[in-house]
């Protein structure tokens, strides 16, 4: 296969990106096995169990302004007594709309069924598109230095652990001195 972007030769299938230009290949390759046609272009319009959860839990916040008061007003008009069912469906609606936002927040999947498995049917087998692992048919091509791509190393003076040690300051003027000494 060759990259679309750039025209680069795929070293093997192991590879997921362009060697040249980095394009990512995962794609292109899957383009390539339907045809041209997108594979799950039914995973686009399908949500997600997050987007859902907060549309779920939207609804019941949403709807607590419309059934609290009519709970408290039928209660309090038709049955002449303190309306403290309307309390009761505050909290089930109200506190239950923002907990069902938080957990669909933290806990559920961004991604749907179909985006992870390629298909819009649960139960059909197929490989999973985002988390594919496949295994290799072949070895990737070698992949060796030769020997005569190393260079030996430069000859000459080779530094001693006394020469990488800093020097002290009054060092050169003891030399100096001891050599005053010795007539």
């Amino acid at each position: 296969m060759y990259c679309p972007n750039c025209g680069q030769e795929r070293g093997s299938q192991a590879t997921s990106f362009c060697s040249r230009c980095g394009f990512l290949l995962t794609g292109a390759a899957e383009l390539l096995h339907t045809g041209g046609v997108l594979p799950n272009a039914d995973a686009l319009r399908e949500q997600s169990p997050r987007s859902k959860g907060v549309k779920q839990g939207l609804f019941l916040f949403l709807s607590t302004f419309l059934v609290v008061p009519l709970i408290g007003l039928l209660w309090v008009f038709l049955f002449r007594r303190p309306p403290w069912p309307a309390g009761v469906a505050f909290f089930v609606l109200g506190i239950g709309g923002l907990l069902r936002m938080a957990y669909a927040v933290m806990f559920e999947s961004r991604y749907s069924q179909t985006m992870l498995t390629g298909s819009p049917i649960p139960g059909e087998a197929h490989q999973p598109i985002l988390d594919q692992k496949s295994t290799p048919k072949e070895l990737p091509p070698q992949q060796a230095t030769p020997a005569s791509d190393y260079v030996t190393p430069r000859t000459g003076r080779w530094l001693d652990t006394n020469d990488l040690e800093p020097r002290s300051v009054t060092e050169s003027t003891t030399r100096l001195l001891e050599r005053d000494d010795h007539p």
